[in-house]
């Protein structure tokens, strides 16, 4: 079939551009992939981070080149991204979904798509349905987007639930988030990783960009109040998209003072393996979630996780099995699970079961629900 994707991917960076490369690379063997990317992607007003652009030396690079055609700003560009997928003449037209601020580009873009004969089958790949903190905006926006979708794909039970009410006999169908092996093709021993990182003792990794629904807040209250002597190091390893401030008393705790190292950047791909090469479990201490890549970047790495049950955690972490699972917001329930997780030395167990899962989560198996998704799509 002839395959579009409209969303971003190299040279922008971060998870929703990775994703979408490697959902390229995955599809590119079996179909013919156009891809229609941005030009700009966020404003520079409204981008907390340092830049947008991906600066690896071992960037994630997609199997066919993109055209840049999409401005977030620009409405000329939104019609003209619509009609070049038009001239493309696509099947199917696979949209990624992660944030309200782009309902009407991807939104305006897809219309103009499916206008005249033989309209490509419109498939909106959800990351979030709507934002962790929606206003009456982000719901306007989101549902403008929506609307133009002729199904969805998403990769938490949660999302379905929420989409129920807009899909209106849309089809909706649930797949879990494939794993990150690419980061760790070529992985460091742990013992070099250690070494390179300056690390010892029981660490724990806390990874991604840090806001306040991923519940880094509470993790740090979580090993303020567990036993002194049950761990011996957090790495925080990721760039602040809120104020740093509101997790300097923690950072400065005299219970955590020197047992906490934070980067505060974003870091190239070739730099993630060791971070997870000399982790023992990657926390996920989420607030509320829907997927979450960072769990698939752990499961690739083989590294076990201790997060919550939120959103789609629970549909990927196994309690007692490829990790441990907690309540979300609560500092005392996390604390106890890091104490159990080293105290039990649980570390190689649960290795043992990630082992045993992750070769669920394929992306060729995304691809097959893809398609399966496109046949269930009345014409």
């Amino acid at each position: 079939m002839k395959v579009a994707i409209l969303g971003p991917t190299y040279p922008h960076r971060g998870g929703i551009a990775h994703y979408t490369t490697l959902l390229a690379q995955a599809i590119a063997p079996r179909h013919t992939l156009s891809m229609i990317s941005f030009r700009r992607l966020y404003p520079g007003l409204f981008f907390p981070g340092v830049t947008q652009f991906d600066r690896s030396e071992e960037a994630l690079r997609p199997p066919v080149t993109p055209e840049p055609l999409l401005d977030s700003l620009n409405p000329v560009s939104w019609r003209a991204a619509g009609r070049r997928l038009r001239a493309l003449a696509p099947e199917i037209l696979i949209v990624p979904w992660w944030h309200p601020f782009f309902g009407p580009s991807l939104g305006l873009a897809a219309r103009v798509a499916r206008r005249g004969p033989g309209a490509p089958k419109r498939i909106f790949l959800c990351h979030n349905v709507e934002p962790h903190e929606a206003t009456p905006v982000d719901r306007a926006l989101a549902s403008y987007a929506l609307r133009a979708a002729d199904g969805f794909l998403v990769h938490a039970r949660s999302e379905a639930e929420r989409l129920a009410g807009r899909a209106r006999g849309r089809p909706v169908r649930v797949h879990p988030h494939p794993t990150y092996e690419v980061f760790h093709a070529r992985p460091p021993a742990r013992d070099e990783a250690r070494a390179a990182l300056g690390v010892r003792g029981r660490t724990i990794l806390f990874f991604g960009y840090v806001r306040a629904y991923k519940g880094l807040l509470d993790l740090l209250e979580a090993l303020r109040i567990a036993r002194a002597d049950a761990w011996d190091l957090l790495l925080v390893v990721g760039e602040f998209y809120e104020p740093r401030e509101r997790y300097e008393p923690l950072f400065q705790d005299p219970a955590l003072r020197d047992k906490v190292r934070v980067t505060g950047r974003y870091v190239a791909n070739e730099e993630v393996a060791a971070y997870f090469a000399a982790a023992d479990v990657v926390a996920l201490p989420y607030r509320s979630a829907t997927g979450s890549g960072i769990v698939q970047v752990a499961y690739g790495a083989g590294v076990p996780v201790i997060g919550t049950r939120t959103g789609g955690l629970p549909d990927v972490v196994e309690d007692g099995i490829s990790g441990l699972l907690v309540p979300p917001n609560d500092p005392a329930s996390l604390a106890g699970a890091i104490e159990r997780f080293f105290d039990e030395d649980l570390g190689p167990v649960l290795r043992e079961g990630v082992a045993r899962v992750r070769g669920r989560y394929a992306w060729s198996g995304l691809v097959d629900a893809i398609e399966a998704l496109a046949g269930a799509i009345r014409s």
